[in-house]
């Protein structure tokens, strides 16, 4: 028979059995009523049997903690279920005292609940049938009711052969006692487990943010490293054109080397030219000097320490013509050399007296090999020697003498130079109508 608590779902609730005696509704009975017990006298070893006692043979008294500390109520509810063949539909303290109602005579709940702990704790069954004497009982008992398997502990001590009256009362004093225990730290489990959870919970909302933080600067780096490699692609392309380059070059190079084997010692003979005009300027410089210095000597040689004395007159010769002057008006005057900031200065000179400004630096910026175009569109040339190149002063000296046209060359340049020249330019040309002014004073340094 059971209870009618354990009736399964849908099962109709049998007729309750008449009450044999008294029995109490929970099955826990509080220490006074230990106390109030009648002592049971402590029976000598030889006396007691070798068979364990079952889960219905052992006192009332005892089942409460054995079902309670032995049993969880987890698997308590699915035995019980099991053995009515439905659902307990019961609360779990109705459950606890069904089921010690239940084991306090044999039965198919007592048994399937016997056999559940004899299966749960098979290991301190073994370990406490070894033990032949109450005495070694006891202290494995209390072993056991110091470490972590009280439970394995209390079930293998009740359930002894050797397991007498005293030894009975002492373990389930001390069950009683660690019942309390547990339930006092429970409670402090319980402070400490909320204390950790508000404390998880602040370390969680932290860790999010870390990690919040940490996937930004993932996401930063992971951008930046992409930049990087595109960066790279585009050096590395770069790099590849460049030396592509480089080799067709190179391959242009080799071919103009194969095709014009002269090339390099035209290089050189050109070089050599250039060497040997400037020693030619050099040495005309020296002649030039020479020559001064040689009409000076004779100047000075030719002229008489007296007077002679005076000779008849005789008839004068009639003094020539002076040649034609040189007009600027409309003519083209070519200003060779001369600083940038004196250009202006030249042009203003020039378009003054009604002649067109042309102007080439002397190979300082304009390419010498635009000399030769812009001296034959010239009709005067006026050549500032001290800053022009020496292959600009060799081309406008040939040209002009080539040409017959009339050519000044002045030694500084400045605005008073230039005045000078223009006059000389605007002034009769020489005897011999040649191309170079007598103003020739020196080459380009």
């Amino acid at each position: 028979m059971c209870d009618p608590a354990f009736a399964p779902l849908g099962a109709t609730t049998p007729t309750a059995r008449p009450t044999r005696g008294h029995e109490p509704h929970d099955g826990a009975d509080t220490p006074a009523s230990l106390a109030a017990a009648p002592p049971q006298l402590a029976v000598p070893n030889h006396l007691l049997g070798s068979r364990r006692r079952r889960l219905w043979e052992l006192p009332s008294q005892a089942l409460c903690p054995v079902i309670g500390a032995c049993l969880p109520l987890a698997v308590l509810r699915k035995r019980i279920g099991k053995a009515l063949g439905g659902e307990a539909l019961v609360q779990d303290y109705e459950l606890h005292c069904g089921a010690i109602h239940e084991c306090r005579q044999r039965g198919r709940i007592a048994e399937l609940l016997h056999r559940e702990l004899d299966h749960r704790y098979a290991l301190a069954v073994r370990q406490a049938s070894r033990l032949k004497t109450t005495l070694q009982l006891r202290d494995w008992w209390r072993e056991a009711a110091a470490g972590a398997e009280v439970a394995g502990g209390l079930w293998a001590t009740l359930s002894h052969p050797r397991c007498d009256g005293l030894l009975q009362d002492e373990v389930l004093q001390d069950i009683h006692m660690l019942q309390h225990q547990v339930g006092s730290s429970h409670r402090a489990d319980l402070q400490r487990i909320q204390a950790l959870a508000h404390e998880n919970g602040v370390l969680a909302s932290e860790l999010g943010r870390a990690q919040q933080r940490s996937t930004q600067l993932i996401a930063e780096r992971d951008r930046r490293i992409e930049d990087l490699l595109a960066q790279q692609m585009r050096h590395r392309a770069e790099l590849v054109l460049r030396d592509s380059r480089l080799a067709a070059l190179q391959t242009e190079l080799d071919t103009l080397h194969a095709t014009q084997p002269a090339l390099r010692q035209a290089l050189v003979r050109e070089r050599q030219l250039l060497e040997s005009q400037t020693r030619i300027h050099q040495l005309e410089q020296a002649l030039q000097r020479l020559r001064r210095e040689l009409r000076q000597a004779q100047q000075e040689a030719a002229r008489p320490a007296d007077p002679p004395p005076a000779e008849p007159a005789q008839a004068q010769p009639e003094p020539a013509l002076p040649a034609a002057p040189v007009p600027l008006e409309d003519r083209s005057v070519l200003c060779v050399g001369g600083r940038a900031a004196t250009v202006p200065v030249y042009r203003r000179l020039i378009e003054a007296r009604g002649a067109r400004f042309l102007h080439h630096d002397g190979g300082e910026e304009h390419a010498v090999t635009q000399l030769d175009a812009t001296l034959a569109a010239a009709d005067l040339v006026i050549c500032q020697t001290g800053c022009i190149s020496h292959d600009a002063y060799w081309r406008v000296k040939e040209h002009c003498k080539r040409h017959g046209k009339r050519c000044v060359f002045v030694d500084q340049p400045s605005r008073s130079g230039l005045v000078r020249a223009l006059s000389q330019l605007a002034g009769p040309a020489g005897p011999e109508g040649g191309a170079i002014s007598p103003s020739i004073t020196a080459a380009p340094p």
